[in-house]
């Protein structure tokens, strides 16, 4: 049944009873997702995720939405716009100047209340701003930016990289040195749940966030540090958010091969603290987090940022 024949017919329906109508289930997580209320893509599955999702959109448009879906939320899905019910009022500090990125680029942006967007910028040192992005540093910036009442707000940024070190870019792993290292194609993903990083060695596990779904990769076969020209590939590759255990800044050396690293331990114990702390992730211990990488060029372009 679609939202509109709901709707008409005045129907309700239990919260837990909706997966039942597979139609109604994913235009309903369409709609959610639109809102900035349930990340993309739909699944047909409405799970604790999505029945959360749906609760804050009935809070919002001031319907109850605690265990039924009536006729008036179905319509309100169909007719409210994003701006009538999760408005945004940007600014010109840090955290807007990446929501409007974003939003540029079409990249979906978590609205709901109490979660957060991941966000990775290369070539953004821990203060924020732009840098020459020099191969083989820290010099890039993990970000978590929430949204509260319609301002984005910067919960946490902390030294990063987003690019393997020369270690590993001379010397890729064993079983790619054919290919070359991994390197992160800019883009979004719906990729990373809460697990234990083991790194190369194995002997390195802690939580982390790691990768259990498909992103793009650039295979730097030529050694070049760069992404230009390289292969681009699709899959699942180990490229997991760890901690660097407090490396130094001037040498990303064997902490990564290709992964989202946080230089400081303390800082990647907040950043995942802060994970953790996502409604969704409270919902769900097996949540799947999206994650933005940014080239730190190209935000400096489209947003006048430095």
């Amino acid at each position: 049944m679609k939202l509109e024949e709901f709707s008409a017919a005045n129907a309700t329906i239990e919260i837990d009873a909706i997966p039942q109508d597979e139609e109604l289930t994913r235009e309903i997580q369409a709609r959610l997702a639109t809102f900035g209320f349930l990340d993309p893509p739909v699944d047909g599955k409405f799970g604790p995720v999505s029945k959360l999702a749906l609760r804050e959109f009935g809070i919002r448009t001031g319907i109850s939405a605690a265990e039924v879906l009536t006729a008036d939320l179905a319509d309100s899905l169909l007719t409210k716009t994003v701006d009538e019910v999760a408005p945004l009022m940007l600014a010109d500090d840090l955290a807007s100047t990446l929501i409007k990125y974003m939003l540029g680029n079409g990249y979906w942006v978590a609205r709901l209340p109490g979660s957060i967007n991941i966000i990775y910028v290369e070539g953004m040192d821990e203060n924020g701003h732009l840098n020459n992005d020099e191969p083989d540093k820290f010099n890039d910036c993990r970000l978590l930016v929430s949204i509260a009442e319609g301002r984005p707000k910067l919960v946490g940024k902390w030294q990063a990289t987003t690019e393997p070190g020369r270690h590993y870019t001379m010397t890729p792993p064993s079983g790619v040195a054919h290919l070359g290292v991994a390197r992160i194609a800019f883009g979004q993903y719906k990729a990373w749940s809460r697990g234990i990083h083991h790194g190369l060695s194995g002997n390195e596990g802690h939580e982390a966030l790691v990768q259990v779904d498909k992103i793009k990769i650039c295979r730097d076969l030529n050694k070049d540090f760069k992404r230009t020209g390289d292969q681009v590939y699709e899959g699942v590759f180990a490229i997991n958010q760890h901690s660097g255990f407090d490396h130094s800044t001037q040498s990303i050396g064997s902490t990564s091969a290709g992964c989202l690293v946080g230089r400081a331990h303390a800082g990647h114990l907040a950043f995942m603290a802060s994970v953790k702390a996502d409604r969704r992730f409270q919902e769900s211990s097996h949540y799947t987090f999206i994650t933005t990488v940014i080239a730190g060029d190209d935000l400096g372009a489209k947003t006048g940022w430095q």
